[in-house]
């Protein structure tokens, strides 16, 4: 075989116990988009998930052997923005694990954090051979033609970053995958590699608010992209930096915003595989789906023929701005989305143009929220505190809109200074504490250390995000709600998800 792809198990504790039942395993996307792309150009390739087969760092070994691989690829990224960076901690231990017991094969990364801090990681990670400064997609393509894959021959290699001399080195930038080459380039999953246990995708599950909080709707699940990028700056996020294009040491997403899409009749063919393996909860990754409608609507239009009896279960980010015309909801809707995830942030609307670089100017929140709610389509609001200029009087605004808005869905992070952040460089450079370990970036863990503010601390910022979670959600009037919208049954899961209640590190210390 010519490349494994390693898709790494959640670290234990990132989670804490919602992971045993309440948070979602998702397939490896960008694993199966390498896969697909290395294959298309010859190459014998494999997927490893880690995470879904529940697999021990010896078991893992055992197929890595029978396998043969000439190179292995973790590519770390996942469901959340942070995922990236707090799955890096399975990666850090299972590649210990692998040089300790005498592997011979090169070990890379691709993913956000690496693409973020590829310099750094190699510093802090003796184990890892290689990283990909981006997407990875040409820089993997080169190396595959080599005869033979080692340190040596792989030293000119365009879009890496690795040790000469002991000395961590980003070797020259290498291109992004052009939209005219996406189709060609990047021509679809490899799903037939995915493990399964009785029928495909079996071994994945959707969160439970995207399956209407009833458990025999998680799985099969999948996720699926019709495009990659995001054209916004947004100060608190990193996805862009699967874009990178230069070699500064920090990479920082919003330097590299840009977005690509895949053809529409591509796409559908891929939807069409998922639909024929039974796949109908389905999550579509784009972090801007709706945003420009020559793109979405034909292909709504054909997701409406395959939506026969209405069973498909879609989800979709969407800018609340982007969603304003009842008609254009209309038509989502009747192509099976049923959930979209607004980023509503926060309820002030100079923190939202102040780290969002003009999200949301001139939008009514609440009729928005409202329009959506009428055409029969379910809102995620996703809430941000702490955000710059947070203080305790805004974070009780944005509360009391989230309630008032009374989305059936309802998550808030506080705010996190994610590598690749222009954030987490800023916090860099005043030298604001940040976490010391990759699960310290975790939005669920013990260990997460989110940002202060001016007003604020961390440890009073994350004691509300966690208090307000538990009144959202235990509120009777939103638990008959849940119950009249999806039944019962949807009300009791969410009452037995919130007797687990998180512990948190900085909020013990602080003693609030």
């Amino acid at each position: 075989m010519d490349i494994l792809f390693i898709s790494p198990a959640n670290p234990k504790g990132i989670y804490q116990s919602l992971s045993k039942k309440y948070s979602a395993i998702e397939p490896p996307t960008w694993a199966l988009l390498l896969a697909e792309s290395c294959r298309s150009k010859g190459y014998s390739v494999g997927i490893l998930d880690m995470h879904a087969e529940n697999l021990s760092y010896e078991e893992a070994q055992n197929k890595i052997n029978l396998l043969k691989p000439k190179l292995l690829c973790f590519v770390v990224y996942g469901q959340n923005v942070n995922a990236g960076t707090t799955t890096m901690s399975a990666v850090s231990k299972f590649s210990d694990f692998l040089k300790k017991n005498n592997i011979s094969i090169l070990l890379s990364v691709i993913g956000s954090h690496v693409q973020a801090l590829p310099l750094e990681t190699l510093d802090k990670e003796p184990s890892i051979d290689f990283v990909f400064t981006n997407e990875g997609v040409y820089a993997l393509h080169n190396i595959l033609k080599l005869d033979k894959i080692n340190l040596k021959t792989i030293e000119n290699i365009k879009g890496i970053a690795l040790r000469k001399n002991s000395i961590a080195q980003m070797n020259p930038a290498e291109k992004i995958v052009p939209q005219e080459r996406l189709d060609i380039d990047l021509p679809g999953y490899a799903w037939d590699l995915l493990p399964f246990k009785y029928k495909p995708f079996d071994l994945y599950r959707s969160p439970m608010w995207h399956a209407n909080y009833i458990e025999e709707n998680r799985t099969p699940y999948a996720a699926i992209q019709t495009s990659i990028g995001c054209q916004f700056q947004c100060e608190f996020c990193m996805i862009n930096v699967i874009n990178r294009n230069d070699n500064d040491p920090i990479g920082v997403s919003s330097n590299y915003n840009g977005m690509r899409y895949w053809s529409r009749d591509f796409i559908i063919k891929e939807f069409d595989k998922l639909i024929s393996f039974g796949v109908k909860t389905i999550r579509i990754t784009d972090e801007m789906f709706l945003l420009n409608p020559k793109y979405y609507l034909p292909l709504c239009e054909l997701l409406e023929k395959r939506n026969k009896n209405d069973e498909l279960i879609l989800w979709a980010y969407s800018r609340v701005d982007t969603v304003k015309r009842p008609e254009i909801l209309k038509k989502i809707r009747k192509a099976g989305l049923k959930w979209l995830a607004l980023g509503i942030e926060n309820a002030d609307k100079s923190i939202r143009l102040e780290t969002s670089k003009g999200k949301f100017d001139d939008v009514d929140i609440k009729k928005v929220v409202s329009q959506i709610h009428e055409s029969g389509i379910n809102v995620m609001a996703n809430y941000i505190y702490g955000l710059p200029g947070d203080n305790l009087n805004t974070i009780k605004n944005t509360f009391e809109l989230s309630k008032e808005l009374s989305t059936l869905a309802w998550n808030t992070y506080a705010a996190m200074a994610l590598p690749g952040s222009k954030l987490y460089k800023d916090a860099k450079e005043k030298n604001i504490k940040l976490p010391d370990s990759y699960e310290g970036f975790s939005f669920h863990s013990y260990e997460t250390i989110n940002l202060p503010t001016k007003e604020l601390g961390a440890a009073e910022i994350l004691k509300l995000r966690d208090d307000h979670f538990s009144e959202y959600h235990t509120h009777p009037e939103y638990l008959e709600k849940i119950s009249k919208n999806f039944g019962q049954e949807a009300a009791n899961n969410i009452k037995k998800m919130c007797e687990i209640k998180l512990k948190r590190r900085i909020i013990e210390e602080a003693k609030i």
